[in-house]
């Protein structure tokens, strides 16, 4: 039957000429996507699950789009569960969902929640902008939120951002901006500094690093809770994302070494300093995830399909190309 169908299009085709090109192409677009779309199950045990998971936001369309959802770390592109929960910017620990939402309403309004092992609420509360960020520590004890409070762009001269960092269930936070920024014992004291990024510091609840730039400069902040300071660690680093290990970096590296370059994903050596590249050529946008100590994960827009994505995993061994790690799905989490 389907191939009668294609045959009688195709007959179309030679009578309407471009207009028929042009609908016999959508058709097949149409269908290939109705052929991709994801096993999706709703969740009904109200829990995450017990094994290692890898945590996304679902964006394929229909069913549970814009939704948290979960897939086995075993069978990534396999079955997914989702959770219930509609999230812009999504990530979890063990014991942990943080959830950062834009709620449609006059006005609009931004929240972000967070969500037990069993997805019992534990917090929610009011977000200053346009959810971009959100990192948990491992243990579960904090979270952190970055949102655009002017602009949706880091290419935009005139964006702002607000970074929170406080406890699971949202009873208080400390903003980034008022911690002291650092540069070799001496405060840099600029007022158009913007923080964002926040990835916790394996084992160190207390540490953090982060992205700082100010006056066009870029760089990558070791944070201290206690002591409310960011230090300056090294420069032309964006969107950091520790190892599981502690040991190296990913980060989003600008070709043009400003804010307005395409980036590309590469990592920093912390013993020593050494920054690689890695073989992405596309533009990346989201921060990256580790899949383990040689792996790295991030979303990528898919090129004419709107609000849809893929996550897509690499290799930093030397000449590893990308490879398509879970589709229709954006800001991953790995949960072991």
């Amino acid at each position: 039957m389907r191939k009668r169908l294609l045959l009688l299009l195709a007959v179309v085709i030679a009578t309407l000429g471009a207009a028929g090109a042009q609908a016999f192409t959508a058709y097949q677009q149409s269908s290939a996507s109705r052929q991709a779309a994801p096993d999706v199950q709703v969740a009904s045990a109200g829990a995450l699950p017990s094994g290692p998971f890898v945590l996304f936001r679902n964006t394929a369309p229909g069913q549970g789009f814009g939704e948290a959802a979960t897939a086995a770390l075993s069978e990534p592109n396999g079955r997914r569960t989702l959770l219930g929960k509609a999230c812009d910017r999504v990530y979890a620990a063990r014991n942990l969902v943080s959830c950062l939402e834009t709620r449609n309403g006059m006005p609009t309004s931004f929240e972000a929640s967070t969500y037990d092992g069993s997805l019992v609420q534990q917090g929610t509360w009011e977000l200053g902008g346009i959810p971009n960020r959100t990192r948990v520590s491992a243990d579960g004890s904090l979270v952190a939120t970055t949102v655009f409070v002017s602009g949706h762009s880091y290419a935009s001269s005139s964006f702002s951002t607000q970074t929170l960092i406080g406890p699971a269930d949202g009873s208080s936070h400390t903003n980034l901006e008022d911690y002291a920024l650092m540069d070799h014992g001496a405060r840099i004291k600029a007022t158009d500094r913007n923080i964002w990024g926040v990835t916790f510091s394996p084992g160190k609840p207390n540490e953090f690093y982060a992205t700082a730039s100010s006056q066009g400069n870029i760089w990558l902040v070791h944070g201290d809770i206690a002591a409310r300071t960011l230090t300056i660690a090294a420069s032309g680093v964006e969107c950091p994302s520790v190892s599981p290990d502690g040991q190296r970096i990913a980060f989003k590296k600008s070709t043009s070494g400003t804010l307005a370059g395409a980036r590309q994903p590469a990592v920093l050596e912390l013993a020593t300093g050494n920054v690689t590249v890695l073989g992405e050529q596309r533009d990346l946008d989201d921060q990256i995830e580790w899949l383990d100590n040689g792996t790295i994960l991030y979303g990528m827009p898919r090129e004419g399909a709107g609000p849809d994505s893929d996550i897509w995993s690499l290799s930093l061994e030397p000449g590893a190309a990308p490879r398509l790690f879970i589709e229709h799905a954006w800001s991953p989490a790995v949960v072991r």
